[in-house]
């Protein structure tokens, strides 16, 4: 009698392990897809921010654009047209980061030095752990 409850209890444990088992990779699925989303959700904001100021900038490069070209022709001076150079830079990066190829290439060479360059990725002092998290918070406690 005692040999079937101790088979019985093992088949109810090994039962257990699997669906124990089951269950972590479901969450930790769900935390990936919720960590993705999280990180899409923050890129949508930066592109968004970077869309928003390239409408002001477009706009002031309009305004300054309009009174150098003003001044070249009433004084004849090409002087008057140099703010233009530099703004044009910025303008043109600002467009095809918020409208052309700028995040598809950005990525590209994220991909690059992950693969490639992984050696100027490490956190300063390692990954923290549960040692040094403990510490850090036994010092803040014990601090006025």
């Amino acid at each position: 009698m005692g040999s079937f409850m101790a088979k019985a209890m093992d088949e109810s444990f090994k039962k257990n392990k699997v669906f124990m088992e089951e269950s972590q990779a479901v969450m930790l699925e769900r935390q990936i897809q919720m960590q993705n989303q999280m990180r899409e959700r923050a890129v949508a904001m930066q592109l968004s921010g970077a869309r928003e100021m390239f409408t002001w900038f477009s706009s002031f490069y309009g305004v300054t654009a309009f009174f150098c070209l003003a001044g070249f022709l009433k004084r004849k001076n090409p002087a008057v047209l140099g703010p233009l150079l530099p703004l044009t830079f910025i303008l043109g990066y600002q467009y095809d980061y918020t409208y052309g190829t700028k995040v598809l290439r950005i990525r590209e060479g994220a991909e690059s030095i992950l693969k490639e360059e992984r050696n100027l990725l490490p956190v300063p002092l390692g990954l923290p752990n549960l040692a040094s998290i403990d510490a850090a918070r036994n010092a803040s406690e014990s601090s006025p």
